[in-house]
Order: structure tokens, then sequence, then C-alpha cells
């Protein structure tokens, strides 16, 4: 019975003890129990330890150092404060969880890129990636993958066919609609030309041509020319016609010798050595000269544009070469002149020798007779 008795006083103490006891914040000579958990707010600790965030540990403990120097009860000092001091040992250690918590999450995120740059295992490697369960499962899985892509790219070709198909249909029936467009100017144009030929035969504005009413010259027999071009070809020659690009190179050559000859007729007529009235007179001459040569240079590009052979293509004059060419023809006229003038005045000398030599002759046997 005491037994019993004792035992159940035994069960209710161990009921009324609890099993996770709280930590009571106490404290023993200033300082605190490392149960104490401070509430401290983390921007506050900063600044009663008088530090900036992001600061070393070494700058944390050594602002610690100063200021318990400074507020500690035992240091003696005038400044020492126990409340003070309580407040930096409880700003250090909120400091210190607050360094140790942002370099543990620095610590677990560099852990997380390594991992997601970490190479997977070999067995992840294979079949590219795809599917997954044991090597067997994933290898079913993968051959299926396959096919579907392959008929993916099956479907994506014959679409793109499709396409191609398509458009060359739509470019085939816009070419038709150009070239029945084309019928239809070609016939209109032939239709009109017939109808100004019968008109004019009607008029007889053909009745002056030389031939008319006689057969056409046969032409010879070459297998390489078509008779019905050469036939048109010398009707139109015979009446006077000429390609443009013919009429355009004849232009050119006349033009070009025309500035010629009139910057050397310019420059003859300045005349004598360069004064600085003449140099101001010849600028003015070459740069009309210049501006006349680029306009024919202009004109040649046009020209290149319509002659049919590649080989009768001009190409641009050079005004500067031209000015230069032009001084050249000059000196070459004076020195002709000079000559031409050297000579007629030897001839004068001739005839006047020959006309009072005998007149001389004759003076001088009078005075020997009269002697």
């Amino acid at each position: 019975m005491l037994t019993n008795k004792i035992g159940h006083h035994l069960i209710l103490r161990q009921a009324m003890i609890p099993r996770h006891p709280k930590l009571f914040p106490c404290i023993h000579g200033n300082r605190l129990l490392s149960g104490y958990k401070p509430k401290s707010n983390v921007k506050d600790s900063y600044r009663i330890l008088e530090l900036q965030e992001g600061c070393s540990l070494d700058d944390i403990r050594n602002s610690y150092r100063n200021l318990a120097k400074k507020y500690h009860p035992d240091s003696g000092s005038v400044t020492a404060d126990s409340e003070a001091f309580m407040k930096v040992e409880e700003a250090y250690r909120v400091v210190l969880s607050d360094v140790a918590s942002k370099k543990k999450s620095k610590e677990d995120e560099e852990e997380d890129q390594f991992k997601s740059k970490a190479l997977q295992h070999r067995h992840y490697l294979s079949f590219e990636g795809v599917g997954f369960g044991m090597p067997s499962q994933r290898e079913r899985q993968y051959m299926q993958f396959r096919v579907d892509r392959a008929t993916e790219q099956v479907l994506e070709y014959r679409k793109q066919r499709l396409e191609g198909q398509c458009a060359v249909t739509d470019l085939m029936k816009a070419k038709d609609v150009r070239q029945s467009k084309k019928v239809k100017i070609t016939q209109a144009i032939e239709r009109l030309v017939e109808d100004l030929i019968q008109e004019s035969m009607a008029k007889g504005d053909f009745d002056n041509l030389s031939g008319k009413g006689k057969p056409l010259q046969k032409f010879s027999d070459c297998p390489h020319i078509d008779p019905m071009t050469h036939n048109l070809n010398r009707i139109l020659i015979d009446n006077g016609y000429q390609p443009e690009w013919i009429l355009m190179q004849k232009e050119i050559r006349e033009t070009i010798e025309q500035l010629r000859k009139g910057i050397v007729a310019s420059r003859n007529k300045l005349e004598g050595p360069m004064t600085l009235c003449r140099q101001k007179q010849w600028n003015r001459i070459c740069e009309q000269f210049i501006e006349d040569i680029r306009k024919l240079n202009k004109r040649i590009d046009n020209f290149n544009l319509v002659v049919p052979i590649l080989s009768r293509q001009m190409v641009h004059f050079n005004a500067d070469k031209e000015i230069v060419r032009a001084q050249k023809t000059y000196e070459a006229l004076m020195e002709n002149r000079e000559a031409s003038n050297s000579d007629t005045k030897e001839i004068i000398a001739q005839e006047n020798v020959k006309r009072f030599g005998l007149k001389s002759s004759l003076f001088k046997w009078l005075s020997l007779i009269l002697k």
C-alpha cells in the first residue's frame, strides 16, 4: 500500500515538470547568458556600434572592444555606464548573428549555382536526356520521342513544299497575266501600225519612194542571217534611218571636237605671255570648259546604256588632260607661226636683194665710166 502511494506521487511530480522548459533572460555579473535572444533592430545595432552595414568582421570586433573599454562598469573610466554597456553587448550579438546569416545565405546561393552548373550523371546524359525510370523504359520513351520528332519534321517538310508549290503557281499565274497583257498590247500596236500604213497609202505618201512597184532585191544565201531582218535593215538605211546610239555617238564626237577647237581658239585670242588679267580670263574659260566636259560625260553615260555592243561603249573625258592638250596645241601653233614668219622674212629679203642688186651694179658701172 505504501509502495503504491509513493509511485502515485512520483507520477504526479513527473507530470508537473515541463518537458521543454523556456529559457528566461538573466544577468550574471552584468553579462548576458547564452540562452538570451536579443530583439534589437539590426540597423539600430549597427548605429550603436558606430558602424555601417556590410563592414568586415574585424571592424565589428574593434568597435566592440573600444566601446566596451569606454562603457564597462569595471573600467574605472568617467564614461563607465552599465546600461550603455548592455546595449553595446546586445548590439554586438545582433550584428554578429546578422553577419553569420548573410554569410550562410551567400554560401547557400553559391552551392545552388554550383549544383545547377554541375554535370549530370552519365545515365542522365544518354537518350538526349529524354524519359525517366529504368534504362529500358527510358530507351522505349526515347524511341517514341524520335518517332514523334521525325513525324513533325516530315509534316513540316510537306508544309514547306506545298507552300512552295502555291508560290510557284501564283507566280505562273502572274506571269501568264503579264504575258497576256503583253500579247494584247503587241496586237494593238500591230493593228495601229497597219492602220497608219493603210492610211498613208491612201493619202499617197508612199508614191515618191524609189523603187515603188519593183520587187525587192534578193538577199545573199548566208544561212547565219535572217533575210527578213536584213531586208528591213536595208530599207531603213536606204531611207536615212539611223539607230539612236549611232546618232548619239556622232553627236558626242562632234561636241568634243568643237570644245577642243573652242578652247584652243580662246587661248589663241589671249596671245603672248600670261599676265594677271589674262590669267583670270583663262581661268574663267577653263571653268566653262570643265562644266561642258561634265555635261558631255553625262551624255556618254546615257550612250553606254543604249549601245547594244559592249566594245562600242565610251569612257569619260578628263577636263584637266584636255586643257593640257589645248596648251600643247597652242604652243605647237605658235612655233609653226614663228617658223612661217621667219621663212617669209627670208623670202622678202631675197626678193629685195634681187630687185635692188641690179641698180647698185649699174651705179657702180656708171661711176667707173665717169672716172
